[in-house]
């Protein structure tokens, strides 16, 4: 009898972790445009920063050959530092004029506390921006179609279903 209670006490204290975890999170699909810029394909990398202006969490990464990953200066130390692992959130880079559409999933607690999400850009023998796109964490900012300062003309997030 008390083994049995005990187990059903111990489901359902897994079935509250998982609700709450997975009530935490919401999934975003982005749709990332490039200009026409001239050269290779850019690697493009998105990152959870700070209030603080520090990264927090790599979020998406669209080029897969880790060895332009140095090209990312700022991004890099951060990187080396945290040894996250990037499996399961890397894509194909983009190429000069393309779209990529994306999903990714963001820590909901974050919301309005002053995070934002950075948009890095690189294309090998060409230039590094580090805040090509920044985006507000904010409910009403987070939607918002936000143009890019260097390969990438624009950036828009939408909440996925």
């Amino acid at each position: 009898m008390k083994s049995s209670i005990k187990a059903i006490f111990t489901a359902l204290f897994i079935i509250g972790l998982s609700i709450q975890a997975s009530a935490q999170t919401a999934k975003y699909k982005c749709m990332l445009q490039m200009t026409n810029y001239k050269g290779l394909e850019a690697y493009v990398v998105v990152s959870l920063i700070s209030p603080d202006g520090q990264y927090e969490k790599t979020l998406y990464m669209m080029g897969a050959d880790k060895q332009w990953y140095n090209g990312f200066k700022q991004w890099d130390k951060f990187n080396k530092k945290k040894k996250e692992k990037l499996n399961g959130i890397t894509g194909a880079s983009v190429a000069a004029g393309d779209r990529s559409i994306t999903t990714f999933a963001i820590d909901q607690s974050k919301m309005n506390k002053g995070y934002k999400l950075r948009f890095e850009s690189a294309v090998e023998d060409g230039d590094y921006h580090v805040s090509d796109v920044e985006i507000p964490l904010t409910t009403a900012g987070i939607t918002q179609k936000v143009e890019g300062k260097g390969y990438i003309r624009y950036v828009k997030l939408s909440k996925a279903q």
